[in-house]
Formats: C-alpha cells, sequence, structure tokens
C-alpha cells in the first residue's frame, strides 16, 4: 500500500515538472511595441529565382494583411549582414525581426563558432530594441542540419520563435525550385505559409497585450 502511493506521489511529481520545467519558453519582447516585420537574410530572404513581389517576405505580407519588410542580400553571409544591422532592422522600429543566413556561411566556410557568435548578437542588439526575434532555419534533412541543431539551441537560449526547416519537400521538388537551392514564386509561397503558421500565434499574443495595456 505504502509503496503504492509513493509511486502515485511521484507520477504527480513528473506531472508537475511537465507543466512547469518542461513548459514552453516564453519569447522575449512578447510586448513589443514596435511597428515593423522585417525579413533579414541572404538570397533566400530577398527572393532569389523568383520575380519582385513573389519572395517569401511580401507573400508573407499578403497573408497577414501588412507590409513585411524585405531587408534581404543575395551572397550575405552572417558577417557580412552585420553591416546592414543598424540601417536596416534596428532603426526601422522593429516589432518582429525573422533572421534567416547561414546558407552563404556554410558555401563560403565561415567557420561555424562564428555563425554562432553574430546570429547571437543579430539577436541581442534586437532584443535590446524591444523587438521579437524569429529564427528562420532553410535546412532540409541532411542539408544544413548541423545548422538547424545549433539554431534551435539559440532560440530557446535566447527565448526566439524557431521556424525549422522551412525548404523541407521543396528543394527535392523540381516543380517548386529555380535552381539546386533557391525556391522559385510558388516555393516561396510555401516557405511563406510556414512562418506565418509559426509566427501567428506571437503576433496574436502581442496584439492581446497591447490592446490590455
Amino acid at each position: 500500500m505504502k509503496r503504492n502511493k509513493l509511486l502515485v506521489f511521484a507520477f504527480l511529481g513528473l506531472c508537475v515538472f511537465g507543466l512547469t520545467g518542461c513548459a514552453k519558453r516564453e519569447i522575449k519582447n512578447i510586448n513589443s511595441k514596435g511597428t515593423s516585420i522585417i525579413c533579414f537574410g541572404d538570397s533566400i530572404t530577398f527572393g532569389y529565382g523568383a520575380d519582385p513581389g513573389e519572395d517569401f517576405p511580401t507573400q508573407l505580407g499578403k497573408l497577414l494583411g501588412r507590409e513585411v519588410i524585405n531587408a534581404g542580400v543575395s551572397g550575405d553571409t552572417s558577417t557580412e549582414g552585420m553591416l546592414r544591422l543598424d540601417k536596416e532592422v534596428l532603426e526601422r522600429n522593429p516589432l518582429l525581426v525573422l533572421i534567416e543566413f547561414g546558407g552563404n556561411d556554410f558555401i563560403k566556410k565561415v567557420p561555424k563558432e562564428t555563425t554562432i557568435k553574430n546570429t547571437r548578437e543579430f539577436i541581442r542588439r534586437i532584443q535590446a530594441r524591444g523587438a521579437m526575434v524569429a529564427i528562420v532555419d532553410i535546412s532540409a534533412g541532411l542539408f544544413l542540419r548541423d545548422y538547424r541543431l545549433l539554431f534551435a539551441k539559440i532560440a530557446r537560449e535566447e527565448g526566439c520563435i524557431f521556424i525549422p526547416a522551412v525548404l523541407t519537400k521543396l528543394i527535392t521538388n523540381p516543380s517548386m525550385k529555380s535552381d539546386f537551392l533557391h525556391p522559385n514564386a510558388a516555393g516561396y509561397q510555401v516557405v511563406a505559409r510556414r512562418v506565418q503558421a509559426a509566427i501567428n500565434p506571437y503576433l496574436k499574443k502581442n496584439s492581446e497585450l497591447r490592446k490590455a495595456d
């Protein structure tokens, strides 16, 4: 009988731990007072392989019913992106910034330690401006898997939204690509829908908190 009671208490303890210690982390700056949603990244953000207006930030804006700023530059590594951070992101009163770097870091053999350092600096400087941050991961299967794991870890530690593997089933589908890696207009539409699904709960919560103020 005593043994059964101990098992019950142990089970209840695990349940409580599951509801508290393992609960989903709160995103920093969920109550952001910013106004701009900014996509900050490289060619995937820029929309390489599609016509103007068919990039994922523009298509995301249509899904959200509001402007989304495209701050993507083809070929940029995270180090080069650092040179644009102030003018193209921090000075635009950000509400939410979606960071998408890593592909060119991999291609140009930028050390992973540098990519990690730059990503953390992006996050911390954006959060210091009071904005939410999301990391958009462009891995797919084994392709860039190491970066996916690193970015997921950084997102947990820094209190960011993590949007994993947005190119899954796109880079293996010729009808969704413009070349070996970059989506076409239809592919970017899929990316936009995946990003929208990930950020919508946080935008909704932000709106509720602002109305309550």
